[in-house]
């Protein structure tokens, strides 16, 4: 049987340089990060004893590409990791880089590269149709060029770039079952209304639907005139004190049950799934990092460590569950507000290592590497 292993491969304009990974997507583990490895093709020929650098770069964008101006730049890079490729000072390689050396060549050569524990996760803010230019968030990439030494300029024609992720999966153990109670009285007015909301749990799968149990204890001589839902996201940029801003990915409005009269109660359910299809076209929603022919998804909620050690270059991601009782004009709202988890389940790792492993035993052995060239 014949099992193709796909490895991504880009090459520079002038084809003397090419780099191959394994995968595209490296986890974070909030404790560690999986290293970026990969292995570079050279043509000895052209170096002309020059040699080959290779770098990790971060690159934060928090302004619209088309808003600059008079030197004026809304995008940061940072460069996490750089070392020398070619002539080669590191042997050690992982079983993936001694399969792909094996079959390239004596002119392929491993590089690996360490990402910081506390770099953000990709993300990309989804711009409006009109919008031209890179969109903003958070990206990584690989930049592999030819030079003199480490500080050298590149040239585009003998530089290699490919686009990376660094993505996180669910924790393996969900938190507590989120629920809260709202009481609310009113002046010059007797007892108080009661809100109590409930979720079925704590950590949801990307298009995965929501239960909110909602239950309303009417105690005043105020009237519920209709209930309101909502799953808010909300993106912290982490650069600017105050730039939080909320954006409302699914809702729903019902006066089913209603009006909840003085003296009365009322139990509900109420059900939402927070999907990408139906915000396509509102700016602003925040995406898991997008790469090409790599389908995303609303962002995932970001697990730190450490809530104070937040990078100032990243974005934070969170979800919220919004209920609102509506009590008429002179009555007012009432309001209760409950955080959750919405993230990719975690994959069986050893499963999936060991059918990569094979995969590239037999994949190596019949000689049917599938090479998916990438051009972002």
């Amino acid at each position: 049987m014949v099992v193709q292993f796909k490895v991504f491969k880009k090459a520079a304009p002038n084809g003397k340089l090419t780099i191959y990974l394994g995968r595209r997507d490296f986890v974070d583990h909030v404790s560690s990060v999986d290293p970026v490895d990969g292995v570079l093709v050279v043509d000895p020929s052209y170096l002309n004893n020059r040699r080959v650098f290779g770098q990790l770069v971060c690159s934060f964008r928090y302004g619209r590409e088309e808003d600059e101006m008079m030197g004026l730049s809304f995008q940061k890079d940072l460069y996490l990791a750089s070392e020398q490729i070619y002539p080669p000072k590191n042997d050690d390689c992982t079983k993936l880089q001694e399969r792909l050396i094996k079959k390239l060549g004596a002119n392929a050569y491993p590089f690996t590269f360490k990402m910081p524990e506390q770099a953000p996760p990709s993300v990309t803010i989804q711009p409006a149709q009109e919008d031209e230019g890179r969109p903003c968030g958070v990206e990584y990439y690989i930049k592999v060029y030819v030079g003199e030494n480490e500080e050298d300029r590149s040239h585009k024609r003998s530089t290699v770039q490919l686009n990376i992720r660094r993505i996180q999966f669910a924790p393996s153990r969900a938190g507590r079952q989120p629920c809260t109670i709202v009481r609310k009285d009113f002046m010059l007015s007797p007892g108080e209304l009661e809100l109590e909301v409930t979720l079925d749990k704590q950590l949801y799968y990307h298009n995965e639907k929501i239960a909110i149990n909602i239950m309303v204890r009417n105690h005043s001589n105020k009237t519920v005139k209709k209930i309101k839902s909502a799953v808010q996201q909300s993106v912290d940029v982490c650069l600017f004190s105050g730039g939080q801003y909320r954006s409302t990915v699914a809702s729903v409005e019902t006066q089913e049950g209603c009006p909840v009269s003085p003296g009365s109660a009322l139990q509900k359910v109420l059900y939402l799934t927070p999907t990408l299809s139906s915000n396509m076209d509102r700016r602003g929603i925040a995406l898991d990092g997008h790469l090409k022919n790599i389908h995303t998804n609303l962002a995932s909620s970001t697990l730190l460590a450490n809530p104070e050690s937040r990078d100032m270059f990243g974005m934070i991601i969170s979800y919220t569950v919004k209920v609102k009782l509506y009590l008429g004009a002179m009555g007012g709202e009432v309001t209760a507000e409950l955080p959750f988890v919405l993230m990719h389940p975690k994959p069986d790792l050893r499963r999936m290592m060991r059918a990569d492993s094979q995969a590239q035993v037999e994949a190596f052995r019949s000689d049917s590497v599938n090479q998916s060239v990438d051009m972002d």
